[in-house]
């Protein structure tokens, strides 16, 4: 047997650090006051989860005798709200810091400094910690102004009321720095993708009948107007930087009118999604040939009379003429990106119409700047309106992810996994037979022959439809992970016409073990699933996990599925599962006081989550050990690991030292 040592891989995380301060509203009032230090990359849950969701924090607090009364609940800053794809509900976060307050009246002449314990549970992109508890102490003074608890403490020792606060003042500081940091490095790479997306969207514009055609009529335009070559570019030049103007003007109106702070939390909103699903389904409508939003025809010729004023000032109204008069293109495209990007927030729909008006505006001006290459151009025809129809059935697709968000807000279920992929199937399926001239559409020209890359494009989202069938019967489905709701959020967890346990009806469970994720045999008792094992001859796989662990689903989920892992976890392990955030008390007898952290042990999830600090040195889950029947390392212990290839050798890694 092979026996590694463990403490070089352990870690044990204690990323959030508390203080108190207490502020005098009179002689028997006072606000209490507990903020949480946060340190960088990890967020706190918020006080009001449904339950089924990650711990919530939950403040104590000890009046025995009764010295005074609680006003009202306790209060928390406004944080952060996601919905979690996880547990499909509407979930609160802090990042940074967080502050909580809770009024308190003191119901006797006796003012006593009190006690508090705060229960909460943080989590960063690869762990979650088990729920932890911290003892407060609210220090009641007579002065107006108060440090926390640990500056009180500070200025006991001798220090200057100034120096405590300063000292607060600059952690404060370095902490929010970290932080930006930290969310400053994500933003950048969300904008990134907007941009690019912003772009291509851009060109796919351009490939519709409203804009294709007016290519070679400005490039003709710049070429007779201009007297000279380079006058000529210079002015093509002028005219691409005036559609990037416009169309970043729109965004900025955008992030002015909604507030850069105030977009992100509209994409968990009901009443923003159902606004949204609506758009998408007019523009949807409009791109397949059903009517056409034009903006009044009084503006356009207005426009147009001032772009023959000539100079730059009539250079930039040509360019705004294009943008009205192609709006009945653009303008869906235009909606549905200023969407997407108000939905993240900040300045992303300035950036996002920074990215769709480069696209725009670069072939008018290369075309301008060397007229010849207007001849590798394809001729105007019926293909643009097959165009501007495929990008209809893409908006009415994904019109049907923002009715999928409100559902899950609401968590009405009337939209779930099934009933989102028939829609899917449905769209695509009518694609499909569209783009292989079995249906027709209002505007389409005579059909006399499908094009190869007409039929190549029509073979591919055929492909795709096929590959969304069997998600309806469980497949996990991957390549759209994030679109539809996720797996739990169905009539039918394992697919059409399963049962909980299906796949697993012949198998005889052992004493004490259940069926688990992916159907597999799995142990919450230690000692039983060590006897078994010994039985079996197998080695063991510990999973130390949580039911409120975000990362631990989504190892099951898209790792554990994969067809090699699973055959091993079925197959060639015993599999004991040990729940950290299990609530339910140990028999009196069986608690005690943690040797490693001092804290007393009162529930199954604080005895495993004790077991794993003490032998293991982490306490951040998921967190997997292969051991042997003496409770040996096989192999070095693993974390969250989303690498299949990489979690596979590792799972074989052990099997092979057990066998040594």
């Amino acid at each position: 047997m092979l026996l590694l040592s463990c403490s070089i891989f352990g870690q044990m995380y204690n990323p959030v650090k508390w203080t108190t301060a207490v502020e005098k509203i009179s002689d028997k009032e006072y606000i209490l006051k507990a903020q949480a230090i946060i340190q960088s990359g990890w967020h706190l849950y918020g006080q009001y989860i449904e339950e089924g969701g990650p711990s919530p924090t939950a403040f104590t607090f000890k009046n025995n005798p009764k010295k005074f009364e609680l006003i009202g609940k306790t209060t928390e800053d406004k944080g952060h709200e996601t919905v979690d794809k996880i547990f499909d509900m509407k979930i609160k976060y802090f990042e940074g810091k967080a502050v909580f307050a809770q009024k308190i009246k003191f119901t006797s002449d006796e003012i006593v400094n009190i006690a508090a314990e705060v229960e909460f549970m943080v989590c960063d992109d690869s762990n979650c910690l088990p729920p932890s508890s911290e003892e407060l102490s609210f220090k009641i003074p007579n002065a107006k102004k108060l440090a926390s608890a640990k500056a009180t403490a500070d200025f006991a020792k001798g220090d200057s009321v100034q120096k405590v606060e300063k000292a607060a003042e600059n952690i404060d500081k370095s902490t929010e720095k970290a932080v930006v940091n930290h969310s400053e490095k994500n933003k950048s790479r969300g904008l990134i993708s907007i941009f690019i997306i912003a772009f291509l969207s851009g060109f796919a514009a351009l490939l519709t009948p409203c804009v294709f055609p007016m290519i070679p009529m400005t490039v003709s335009y710049f070429t007779k107007q201009s007297k000279t070559k380079a006058a000529g570019i210079k002015n093509a030049l002028i005219y691409g930087f005036s559609i990037v103007i416009i169309y970043v003007l729109l965004g900025s109106i955008v992030t002015a009118v909604f507030g850069a702070d105030s977009l992100n939390a509209l994409s968990t909103n009901v009443w923003f999604n159902l606004i949204f699903f609506v758009l998408l389904v007019v523009f949807a409508c409009s791109f397949l040939g059903a009517f056409e939003i034009m903006l009044p025809n009084s503006l356009a010729n207005k426009v147009d009379s001032q772009a023959d004023r000539g100079g730059l000032i009539g250079i930039f109204f040509m360019a705004l003429a294009l943008a009205i008069v192609s709006f009945s293109c653009t303008g869906p495209i235009v909606g549905t990106l200023l969407v997407e990007a108000a939905s993240k927030g900040g300045i992303a729909p300035i950036v996002g119409m920074l990215g769709f008006s480069i696209a725009i505006a670069l072939p008018f001006s290369l075309f301008a700047a060397f007229p010849g290459w207007l001849n590798a151009l394809p001729k105007s025809g019926g293909w643009l309106n097959t165009v501007k129809v495929v990008l209809g059935f893409l908006e009415l697709a994904l019109a049907f992810k923002f009715l999928s968000n409100a559902d899950l807000v609401l968590q009405l279920h009337w939209l779930e996994r099934e009933v989102f992929l028939t829609i899917w199937i449905a769209v695509f399926a009518v694609l499909a037979l569209y783009l292989f001239g079995k249906i027709t559409l209002p505007h389409d020209s005579p059909l006399n022959h499908i094009s190869v890359g007409r039929l190549i494009f029509g073979l591919l989202v055929l492909s795709f439809t096929i590959y969304l069938i069997p998600g309806l019967f469980g497949a996990p489905l991957k390549l759209i992970s994030g679109f539809p709701p996720p797996m739990h959020y169905s009539e039918s967890p394992d697919g059409f016409g399963a049962s909980k346990n299906s796949g697993e009806t012949k198998t005889i469970l052992p004493e004490g073990a259940e069926f688990g994720p992916q159907n597999i045999v799995t142990f919450h008792d230690y000692k039983k699933g060590m006897e078994f094992a010994k039985k079996a001859g197998k080695p063991v796989l510990l999973d130390f996990t949580g039911y409120a662990c975000v990362n631990c689903r989504k190892m099951e989920e898209l790792v554990w599925s994969d067809a090699k892992v699973l055959g091993v976890l079925k197959n060639d392990l015993v599999l004991i599962s040990l729940y950290v955030d299990d609530k339910k008390e140990l028999p009196e007898s069986e608690q005690y006081v943690s040797e490693t952290t001092g804290k007393k042990i009162k529930t199954i999830g604080n005895k495993w989550s004790d077991l794993q600090i003490k032998t293991y040195k982490a306490n951040a889950q998921p967190f997997y050990v292969i051991v042997d029947h003496n409770s040996n390392n096989l192999t070095q212990p693993s974390a969250y690991n989303p690498d299949i290839e990489n979690y596979y050798d590792w799972l074989n890694t052990g099997i092979k030292n057990f066998k040594k």
